[in-house]
């Protein structure tokens, strides 16, 4: 039996980064978790412990700050191209870098004055090799609720299904979408809100009989939307929401009161891909 090294990364994981960009009195504020992996030739440090293809990860951390510097920050899908760039243009033992990306939002209250916000992150992942470039972008903790137009019955029943049909019920999740890109240029900003726009348009607009109906709609409605976009994957956790029995006191409850659950939950995952669009160059998840 031979036994080998399979497949293998290394990198610096969580490098958290805010940036002030400071025009006159008017400050822009960037708040980064920032994570690199690495891979390539890299057997003989795992095999004999020689370090000299080895990159410091420390090295890499403070390319992250000076890049924010040198060449500020913008938009995490392009941060993440030139860092992942770079590390594949320098680092010849280096064959594939992957950057990915969490952008915390803030809102401003004044010219240097922030709230931060938070009803979601915005997501970022980049693949560079020498061959090819592969950008992702996403969201995650998006939570979404429709209290009304949402059914589930007519499913398979067994002895241990206890689940009552019903015609009315509130439809609620925490959405973590990703969605991959034609190419590795474009308006990243106006990408990002677009597609944003879209996956709330469409879970608002869906009537639902299904958590699965509403996950196809709105990775459909996006890709309708948003030309740049070759196919996006969601992950769809259902935020159950059971009515609470009032008959103990002598109440109905025609569907306005509730207990908000919150484990287990059902989790519903998919993908929508525009079937014109070139495969993936790399795998990604989501």
């Amino acid at each position: 039996m031979a036994i080998v090294l399979g497949p293998n990364r290394y990198g610096k994981a969580e490098t958290r980064l805010v940036s002030v960009a400071r025009d006159g009195e008017t400050h822009t504020l960037t708040d980064l978790n920032v994570s690199i992996a690495l891979s390539g030739d890299l057997a003989a440090t795992h095999l004999t412990g020689d370090n000299s293809g080895v990159l410091p990860t420390d090295t890499m951390k403070n390319t992250v700050y000076a890049f924010a510097k040198e060449r500020g920050v913008g938009e995490p899908e392009q941060f993440a191209l030139q860092l992942a760039r770079h590390f594949v243009s320098t680092q010849s033992q280096i064959d594939k870098a992957h950057i990915t990306i969490e952008a915390y939002g803030w809102e401003r209250l004044g010219p240097h004055s922030f709230q931060r916000r938070g009803d979601h992150t915005r997501l970022a992942a980049v693949t560079v090799t020498a061959e090819q470039e592969q950008v992702v972008s996403g969201v995650t903790g998006l939570t979404l609720l429709n209290s009304t137009a949402s059914e589930f019955h007519g499913y398979p029943k067994d002895r241990y299904t206890t689940l009552p049909e019903t015609r009315d019920r509130i439809l609620a999740t925490a959405v973590d979408a990703r969605w991959r890109h034609l190419t590795a240029d474009g308006d990243w900003a106006g990408s990002f809100a677009g597609a944003l726009e879209a996956l709330t348009t469409a879970f608002a607009n869906t009537y639902s009989h299904s958590l699965q109906q509403t996950l196809y709609a709105m990775g459909s409605y996006t890709l309708s939307q948003r030309p740049e976009l070759a196919e996006v994957r969601l992950a769809l956790p259902n935020k159950h929401h059971y009515l609470v029995d009032l008959s103990p006191f002598g109440l109905t409850n025609d569907n306005e009161v509730f207990i908000a659950g919150d484990r287990p939950y059902g989790l519903i995952e998919g993908t929508v891909i525009r079937d014109d669009a070139p495969p993936a160059g790399v795998e990604w998840y989501l």
